[in-house]
C-alpha cells in the first residue's frame, strides 16, 4: 500500500461551505494517523488521497480510519502511470497470493482525455487477471472488486472498500456536553451527536467516598474509547453525593430523582458555558426509567437555559446494545457499579412530576452553593489520540479546573 483514497458522500452535498468541511476532515484524517509514515493528505477531484511512505500499517489505518466521522468509505490504493499495462501489472501484484474469488473490474474516467474507454479498461485488466490468476469473472455478485479511477496523467488502482462511519467531520458541528452515566445508552448519544461533526465533552457525576470509584474508572475507559472516535475527550469527575444527602434531607422523597437531574443539568450547563459549548446531551430513552417520562423530562428542562439534545429518545433497548456493541463501549458499560443516581433513591419515585411542584422542592436548597461548591471539586481529565500505537495519554488539565472553580 502506498495510498488510501477516502471518500465523503454527505460532505459533497454541502455546496459552498464544501471546502471548508473537506479541509476539517483533512484536518483530522492527519491528526489521526500522523504517527503512522503519513507523507500528505490531499484533496482529489471528490475524494481525499492519504498517502505513506510505506504500506506496513495498513491495519491499523483501516482500523483507525473506520471510526472517524465524516468518511463514507476508503480503500487501499496504488499510484500509478495512466497506462492499461501498467495498470494490469499493478492489480495482478495488489492480487497475487490471495485465494481465487469471483471478481470484476470497474474503471471510471475522471479525465476524458485518455484514450482508452472505461469498458476496455475494464475488459483488459479483467482478461490479464483471468489469465494469470484463474479468478473468475462475477459482474452481478463480485465477492471482490477492484476499482480504476483515470485522472489527468495518473491512475489509482483503489482494493476492496471498507466501510466509514458517515457523518460529518469532528469539529464542523460545534460543542456540546455529555451527561456520561457508566451505563449502555450515553456513551451511545455522545457517538451519535460525534457524528454530526459535534466536539463533545463528557461530565460524570460520582458520589465517591460514599460509594465506591468503580463508575469513574468506567467513565474513564468510556472517554478512552471515545477520544480514539474523535481524537480527544475532555471529562469532568464532579463530585454529587454530598449534594444527594442534602438532597435528601430537604426535599421530598419522590421528587428527589427529579432534583437530582435539574442539578445534574444546572452543573453540567455552567460547564458547558465556561467552555463555549452551546447544548447538552443526555442518554434519556423515552420511558425506560421514572426520570425519563415526558412529563419528568418537562421538570428536567425546565432547569437548563440552553439546548438539551437526547438522540436516543425514540430507541429501544436492543437498538441501543447493538449500537454500544460496534462502538465499542458495551463491555465496559456493563461492568456492575455503585451509580450516583442510585444513591438515596426512594421507593416510589415520582413519573408524573409537576413542574410547579418540582420548582417548589429544588426553591428549598441553595442552589448557587451547591452548584458552585460542585464545580470547585471537579476533577478534569483529558484524553487525546493518537499518542502512540493505541494509546490514550491522560492529563489532568488544572488550567480547566481553575476555570470552573
Amino acid at each position: 500500500m502506498t495510498s488510501v483514497i477516502v471518500h465523503y458522500q454527505e460532505l459533497a452535498l454541502k455546496g459552498r461551505n464544501r471546502p471548508w468541511f473537506i479541509r476539517a476532515l483533512v484536518r483530522n484524517i492527519r491528526t489521526l494517523l500522523a504517527d503512522l509514515d503519513l507523507v500528505h493528505v490531499t484533496p482529489v477531484v471528490g475524494r481525499l488521497e492519504v498517502r505513506f511512505a510505506s504500506g506496513d500499517h495498513w491495519p491499523e489505518v483501516r482500523s483507525r480510519l473506520a471510526r472517524l466521522p465524516g468518511i463514507a468509505n476508503f480503500a487501499r490504493a496504488v499510484h500509478v502511470p495512466a497506462d492499461v499495462d501498467v495498470m494490469a501489472a499493478t492489480v495482478l501484484d495488489g492480487l497475487r497470493g490471495l485465494e481465487p474469488r469471483p471478481f470484476r473490474i470497474k474503471a471510471r474516467r475522471a479525465d476524458k482525455r485518455f484514450p482508452v474507454p472505461s469498458p476496455e479498461i475494464e475488459r483488459r485488466v479483467g482478461a490479464c487477471v483471468q489469465a494469470e490468476l484463474g479468478w473468475p469473472v462475477d459482474l452481478s455478485h463480485p465477492q471482490s472488486v477492484i476499482r480504476i479511477e483515470v485522472l489527468s496523467g495518473e491512475a489509482f488502482i483503489i482494493f476492496d472498500r471498507e466501510p466509514g462511519a458517515g457523518g460529518l467531520p469532528i469539529g464542523s458541528g460545534g460543542k456540546a456536553v455529555c451527561l456520561l452515566s457508566g451505563g449502555i445508552d450515553s456513551p451511545v448519544a455522545a457517538w451519535r451527536v460525534m457524528r454530526r461533526g459535534v466536539t463533545v465533552q463528557l461530565v460524570h457525576f460520582h458520589s465517591y467516598p460514599i460509594l465506591n470509584q468503580v463508575s469513574q474508572e468506567k467513565a474513564r475507559e468510556l472517554s478512552a474509547i471515545l477520544a480514539r472516535r474523535q481524537l480527544m475527550s475532555r471529562l469532568y469527575l464532579v463530585p454529587f453525593g454530598s449534594i444527594q444527602q442534602q438532597v435528601m434531607l430537604t426535599v421530598p422523597p419522590e421528587l428527589r430523582v427529579v432534583i437530582y437531574r435539574r442539578l445534574m443539568v444546572r452543573i453540567a450547563e455552567r460547564i458547558a458555558e465556561r467552555v463555549h459549548a452551546d447544548a447538552l446531551v443526555t442518554g434519556d430513552v423515552l420511558g425506560q426509567v421514572a426520570s425519563q417520562t415526558i412529563e419528568n423530562i418537562r421538570a428536567v428542562d425546565d432547569a437548563a437555559t440552553m439546548p438539551v439534545l437526547r438522540p436516543l429518545i425514540g430507541c429501544d433497548k436492543e437498538e441501543i446494545t447493538q449500537d454500544a456493541i460496534r462502538l465499542g463501549t458495551y463491555e465496559t458499560s456493563i461492568i456492575p457499579d455503585q451509580d450516583c443516581c442510585t444513591l438515596f433513591t426512594p421507593r416510589n419515585p415520582a413519573t408524573r412530576a409537576a413542574l410547579e411542584f418540582a420548582r417548589a422542592a429544588e426553591a428549598l436548597l441553595d442552589i448557587e452553593t451547591l452548584v458552585s461548591q460542585a464545580l470547585r471539586d471537579t476533577v478534569v481529565e483529558e484524553r487525546t489520540f493518537p499518542t502512540g500505537p493505541g494509546l490514550c495519554a491522560v492529563v489532568e488539565n488544572d488550567k480547566m479546573r481553575r476555570l470552573l472553580a
